[in-house]
This record gives C-alpha cells, structure tokens and sequence, in this order.
C-alpha cells in the first residue's frame, strides 16, 4: 500500500524519448524531484491534453530540479507511434515509461484490473526517492500541471525551511505557518 513519507516503489522499465528506446529506473534520479504521472492510454482524449500541458510547463518543472516521468501500460512502441502521428506528444520532452507487464502500475496501486490500464494519478517523489504527495483521479477527470506545480514548490519549501508549513493555496513567496500552541484557535 502507498503511503506519504514511506520510500516511493522502485522500478527498471523501457521508456521513450527522442526517437529512442532506453531503460530507466528510479534510482536514475536520485537526488532530483520526481514527477510520476500514471496515465490510461496512448491514443485517447483526456491524456494528450494532460501530456500537453506538462510538455508546455516542462521548462517550469526542470527550473524546480524536477524530472517529469509519464507512466501508461502502453509499449514503447505504441509511445512512438503516438509521438509520430500527435503534434501535442511530439512536444514532449520527458520520458514516457512503458508498463506493459502492469509492474509499475501494480506497484504504485494504479492498476484497474478489469480494464488493464492505469488510473490517472500523480506521485511526488523528493530527492531520497520518498513519497510526498500524491492524488488519483477517475479516468474522465484531468489534472491540473498548475496545481502540481503548486504542490511541488510547497514540498521543496518545507523540506528545506524546518518548521515551517503552508497553507492551503499557499504560493512561492507568500506567508507560511509555524505551527505552535499561539496559533491554536487564532486561524
């Protein structure tokens, strides 16, 4: 089971990028902030737009020391064909995993059985390799790269300012909290 604060499961899988074919594992990016984004399918609706978005605001996440990896239980080959015939995948810039065994997706609880695709869900993992946050979603629902954005400068934030929180909405360079009995009642 996944929890918050607990090592994000391992991985050695092919991906796509660039025309090519190259195995990556999680221990790849060790020391980075990782962006591990489960998608069902190559070749549908929600998904390129998601992909899309990311690809646009990849600059923003590599600024961040981030590495965005998208997840489908698609082959590779099926990742390039999709590269190949979408303008918005062309665009991408990121590694595109392949699961078609379904181990990552197993791994990370993402797996609908039934349908043998994955949910739509996001983990965020720090530069130790342990899980910070994550979210899953109803395949018809799409994501928000402004959000998870957010999400990530708030754990690089705390992680580095010991003591301190933020709260909802909070945004690079807005106030934070330090948590403390003289807050208790006054929020």
């Amino acid at each position: 089971m996944i929890k918050i604060n607990t090592p994000a499961p391992l991985f050695s899988e092919e991906s796509y990028l660039n025309d090519t074919i190259k195995k990556i594992s999680l221990n790849d990016y060790k020391g980075k902030w990782i962006v591990l984004f489960f998608y069902p399918a190559d070749f549908t609706f929600v998904c390129p737009t998601e992909l899309g978005e990311l690809a646009d605001h990849y600059a923003e996440f590599a600024k961040e020391g981030a590495e965005i990896i998208s997840v489908s239980t698609d082959t590779v080959f099926v990742h390039k064909a999709w590269h190949d015939q979408s303008e918005t995948i062309r665009k991408i810039q990121y590694p595109m995993l392949a699961d078609p065994a379904h181990r990552v997706c197993s791994a990370y609880d993402t797996l609908i059985d039934s349908e043998g695709v994955a949910l739509r869900a996001t983990f965020l993992i720090d530069p130790n390799g342990i899980l910070k946050a994550f979210e899953f979603h109803d395949n018809s629902i799409g994501r928000s790269v402004e959000e998870l954005l957010r999400k990530l400068q708030a754990a690089k934030f705390v992680a580095t300012h010991s003591g301190e929180v933020c709260p909802m909405n909070w945004k690079p360079g807005a106030k934070t909290l330090k948590p403390g009995l003289e807050l208790v009642g006054k929020i």
